[in-house]
């Protein structure tokens, strides 16, 4: 089924994507929205899923968030989200919590019926509960299962809480109601599409337009691209060298969202291991190694940590400056640019190492020059910078 306004696999909406531009492999969108006030991300989900004839299903979404608790510096989270299948069965969309997204929320208004989190402070144990767990379970029920399954006890606190503890130690997960407002923000999250794909999501933008889902002032879209051949160390020398160049220039370019949560640069010692002649000529077995002695983190512009630890479902190097995107127009732009950037990497020709260009001019002049045959940067980009604009859309 195609979704109105959007147009059937195979083909390219007129004027969307920019002549001469290459699409790279598959790529995997998460986009940021914020449901309107008295809505939440299900709606957005049950309506996409209505839109193709197919189902929405409930689900635990893993998140991480720094905690406030004294030598418990991170908590796990298990959140409510929706899972979108077609009349097909096959998976075509997630709706689910973002931690980031804080500012549009009201936490003084009540709680919403069915609407809890998990929370627990060792990532393993929640792995295990959120293996034996329900999301379509109420509150009072959640925890059941794994406490049989494990042969413990729940204990009732205020407000529905449920814990799950041992005779000793803190406990090993808390089900809890959510704060306000918590079932407004909404992560979109699509499968790995290929290019024909992409003018799909179209269609889920214009069902989240309709519904009055809007940017959140953290808001940002990610891009996930396959990692698999950026995985040699000429490849990975080329992307560093090309992102952390042109960085600053990027961010100019799409309008990237200051307000935007968990972006930063790489650690310093990133570049001379990547510019070492030594470590170029490793195997990539071999070359990733010393890069996981450098503390890299996915909180940062731009996501190296899944290219070097590959995990199985998220095996991708991560764009996370983009900001949010309700058209599709101006998301597929931004596609073509950051794939033309992620094809020169992988192009053998060596990227030398550069300063970093400051937003602006001479960095979009110097980015045509490493992508002269980028048709994006050249047609649209390039038009709007000499324009002195820093959002081209």
């Amino acid at each position: 089924m195609t979704l109105p306004g959007s147009t059937p696999q195979g083909s390219t909406p007129k004027g969307n994507t920019p002549k001469g531009s290459t699409l790279w492999g598959k790529i995997g969108l998460e986009i940021e929205l914020m449901a309107p006030r008295g809505a939440s991300r299900q709606v957005l989900a049950e309506a996409i899923a209505a839109r193709h004839g197919g189902t929405c299903h409930r689900i635990f979404y893993p998140q991480s968030e720094p905690s406030q608790i004294a030598g418990t510096p991170v908590l796990e989270n298990l959140t409510l989200g929706f899972e979108v299948r077609d009349a097909q069965h096959q998976a075509i969309a997630w709706c689910v919590d973002d931690l980031t997204l804080q500012a549009d929320c009201d936490r003084t208004q009540p709680s919403q019926p069915g609407w809890y989190r998990i929370v627990g402070d060792d990532i393993r144990l929640m792995q295990i509960v959120n293996h034996l767990s329900d999301a379509n379970l109420p509150l009072a029920e959640v925890l059941q299962p794994v406490a049989e399954t494990l042969g413990l006890a729940l204990h009732r606190g205020p407000d529905g809480m449920v814990k799950l503890a041992g005779e000793v130690g803190p406990p090993i997960a808390i089900a809890a109601q959510l704060p306000g407002e918590r079932e407004r923000p909404c992560e979109l999250i699509t499968p790995p599409l290929t290019p024909a794909q992409l003018p799909q999501l179209e269609g889920y933008l214009q069902v989240a337009r309709e519904l009055g889902f809007y940017a959140p002032v953290e808001g940002a879209t990610h891009l996930h691209f396959d990692a698999a051949p950026l995985c040699s160390a000429p490849a990975m020398r080329n992307l560093v060298n090309l992102f952390w160049a042109y960085g600053p220039t990027l961010k100019w370019l799409v309008g990237s969202n200051p307000s935007c949560q968990r972006l930063g640069l790489w650690p310093p010692e990133l570049l001379p291991l990547v510019n070492n002649p030594a470590w170029i000529a490793l195997p990539w077995d071999q070359a990733r190694e010393p890069l996981k002695t450098i503390p890299l983190t996915k909180y940062c512009d731009f996501n190296l940590k899944n290219i070097v630890y590959a995990p199985r479902h998220k095996h991708t190097f991560e764009i996370r400056i983009l900001p949010v995107y309700l058209e599709l127009p101006p998301l597929l732009r931004a596609i073509n640019l950051m794939a033309d950037l992620v094809n020169r990497a992988v192009n053998p020709a060596m990227v030398k190492p550069h300063d970093p260009w400051p937003a602006g001019k001479e960095g979009v002049n110097a980015l045509r020059q490493e992508l002269p045959s980028s048709q994006v940067l050249r047609s649209t980009w390039q038009t709007h910078a000499a324009k002195g604009s820093p959002q081209p859309y």
